[in-house]
């Protein structure tokens, strides 16, 4: 299987922007038409699109859902929706919006049946989002730090039924440091559930060496700043993840 390659809308105040460190005063504006940035990645040839709503990951619910609903209309693939979605009602409602996955961060720490209900509703939908810094899993949009490791909230969902881990090494996130392979190809290796990199991807080598350990359970990586930067060629960076 080829490595997937998500770019990254991050939605604030409806905006596309990109954040340093999760930090929400740290962010840099790179338009203010997510719709169309959507179809600029969907005419690069992506397929899959990963889209967070910044605002709602803060507040606890919904806070761009406009933007939300015109990039679906636009993109022709699939996309893939995290932040401040944290009820039943919220899950169903974004599926209903054509929606393909729905991630789930804070709640999956603090009410992991949630999750495993969720993901038993709406099979291979939903995304578990294990967020770290220096190992332990983050929440509330980053912004506390748990006494629970990466791994142990991964192993939490082994069977339960979630589509995939989305791991993110926030102290790499949009610094463009380069993405914390040793760290993913772990975790990917010490559960069967397959494991989607995200946090400082700053060129294609990185695309490259994530697409060597598709095998080890690695299935896709998702990258921003990179290619708002122009670090990184979304094109090239397809071609790399199918080529491996």
């Amino acid at each position: 299987m080829s490595l997937i390659v998500f770019p990254a809308i991050d939605l604030k105040a409806g905006q596309v922007v990109r954040l340093a460190e999760g930090d929400m005063d740290r962010a840099t504006i790179y338009g203010d038409d997510p719709a169309a940035q959507a179809l600029i990645f969907a005419e690069a040839g992506a397929g899959h699109l990963h889209v967070v709503d910044l605002d709602g990951a803060f507040a606890g619910e919904s806070r761009n859902g406009e933007a939300v609903r015109a990039i679906v209309e636009r993109f022709p693939g699939h996309v893939q929706l995290g932040g401040g979605i944290r009820t039943p009602a919220s899950v169903e409602a974004w599926f209903d919006a054509g929606v393909a996955r729905v991630v789930i961060g804070t709640a999956a720490l603090e009410k992991p049946q949630f999750v495993r209900d969720m993901a038993a509703a709406f099979p291979g939908g939903i995304v578990v989002a294990v967020d770290a810094r220096d190992g332990m899993v983050a929440t509330k949009g980053w912004a506390d730090v748990s006494t629970t490791s990466a791994v142990d909230l991964a192993r939490r969902f082994e069977d339960a039924g979630v589509a995939a881990l989305l791991f993110t090494d926030v102290g790499r996130d949009g610094l463009l440091k380069g993405c914390n392979v040793e760290a993913t190809v772990d975790l990917a290796r010490a559960v069967s559930i397959p494991v989607i990199a995200s946090g400082g991807v700053k060129g294609i080598s990185d695309i490259h060496v994530l697409a060597l350990h598709t095998r080890d359970g690695v299935e896709g990586v998702i990258t921003g700043r990179a290619l708002y930067d122009g670090r990184l060629d979304l094109a090239a960076a397809l071609n790399v993840a199918a080529a491996a």
